[in-house]
């Protein structure tokens, strides 16, 4: 028995629909005339009628099927490469060949014109199961990377944004109150108030990244994790310029260097930590800017959560507790800034000092770099830019933690 073709059983097929269509339409004529002339149709019309319709239905269904499983037979020629003839898929060398807009390419190139075309080209050669006897690793997800610093200077300042180069504000920096009761007829006293103009730059915070192109186009999970190493690289760098930027060149006026000295209006007997960060808190109160909260190294916060009473209770800490940190009533922010070690930063974050972010952080990667292109490798950008505005520096206090004395023998 002879097989037919997609192609040789659709024209069947179609030809099939043809002639029920044509016979459809004569039984209708047909009926049409006897209905005209007798009024109704005899029960042997309506029956042949009925035939034709299921007929047509039936074939046009067929139709459907075989012109939908022939559009898949020849998609599928298309792709595979074994097959022959004016179906053969086409090589990379003949379809960069067959790109239209090669032309105008080469035509920039010979003009000595800098420039580039991507060639819109798809694989010719198809991935084939491996070989006998290899074994495919089990690939999973994502990969492990290094532990992070937690970061937090962003989340204690206020944030807004600007469209220039610089901030610049107005700063009160005295004021002289001569108020008082004045006679009848007499001058009044006259108060001062002055005034500074303040500037501050947006900084860009940048780096660059270099990874061989394979390996992007290989492994896509590999590029979601240079974004975020990135990005987590670059917010590193911004909260060290944040909190310890010495304003000088292209750096940023950090809130340390700016912050009051730690200077107790009095003095305790044994001081310790503790009584260290309940001063300062009196010291920004006298500033009338009250503190919202202390930064302090792990170790020194764990060193004061362990403080314990000459019975050996604890005197702050509660081993079964769930509340977060706290000292005298304000969050604690504890971090493993290795500058924080035996110093501490109390201050009311929020009025003291804010940042504005220019350009919000974004990754560029790009192959035209240097060498890049002969090498195949992709360079990947990231940065930002941002000024931060210390207004009030009186706002933060800044000092060395007390060292508890000896408990002697």
């Amino acid at each position: 028995m002879t097989t037919m073709t997609n192609e040789q059983l659709l024209d069947k097929v179609t030809a099939a629909l043809t002639t029920a269509t044509t016979g459809f339409q004569s039984q209708a004529e047909n009926a049409l005339k006897e209905a005209k002339n007798a009024g109704a149709l005899s029960q042997a019309t309506k029956d042949a009628v009925d035939k034709a319709l299921t007929e047509i239905g039936a074939l046009s269904t067929a139709q459907n099927a075989l012109t939908e499983q022939l559009s898949q037979v020849e998609q599928n020629i298309v792709r595979s490469q074994d097959g022959g003839g004016d179906k053969k898929a086409k090589s990379f060398g003949e379809q960069v060949l067959a790109f239209g807009g090669l032309a105008d390419f080469t035509a920039r190139v010979k003009s000595n014109e800098r420039c580039r075309v991507s060639v819109p080209v798809r694989a010719a050669l198809l991935s084939g199961d491996l070989g006998a006897g290899v074994i495919e690793p089990d690939r999973q997800a994502g990969t492990l990377v290094k532990p992070k610093q937690r970061l937090f200077a962003r989340d204690l300042l206020s944030v807004g944004r600007t469209t220039a180069p610089a901030i610049s504000w107005i700063q009160q920096t005295g004021f002289t109150n001569s108020a008082a009761v004045v006679p009848e007829n007499t001058r009044k006293p006259e108060s001062t108030i002055n005034y500074e103009l303040k500037m501050t730059p947006v900084a860009t915070i940048a780096h660059i990244f270099k990874a061989a192109k394979q390996v992007m186009d290989d492994l896509p999970q590999l590029a979601s994790d240079i974004d975020v190493e990135m990005n987590y690289g670059l917010k590193y760098a911004e909260e060290q310029q944040i909190l310890f930027g010495d304003g000088t060149g292209a750096n940023l006026h950090g809130i340390v260097p700016q912050a009051s000295a730690f200077a107790p209006g009095f003095t305790v007997a044994n001081q310790t930590p503790i009584d260290d960060i309940r001063l300062a808190m009196l010291q920004s109160q006298l500033a009338r800017l009250p503190a919202t909260g202390t930064v302090l190294h792990f170790i020194d916060w764990a060193k004061i959560e362990l403080t314990k009473d000459t019975l050996g209770r604890y005197i702050l800490a509660n081993p079964l507790g769930l509340l977060g940190p706290t000292l005298w009533g304000l969050p604690v922010v504890a971090t493993e800034i290795a500058a924080f070690l035996g110093k501490f930063l109390t201050g009311a974050f929020q009025a003291g000092a804010q940042i504005y972010d220019r350009e919000d952080a974004n990754v560029v990667i790009a192959t035209e770099n240097e060498d890049d292109f002969v090498k195949n490798m992709i360079a990947v950008r990231c940065e930002e830019r941002l000024g931060l505005a210390v207004k009030r520096p009186e706002a933060f206090v800044y000092g060395a933690l007390s060292k508890p004395a000896a408990a002697g023998g």
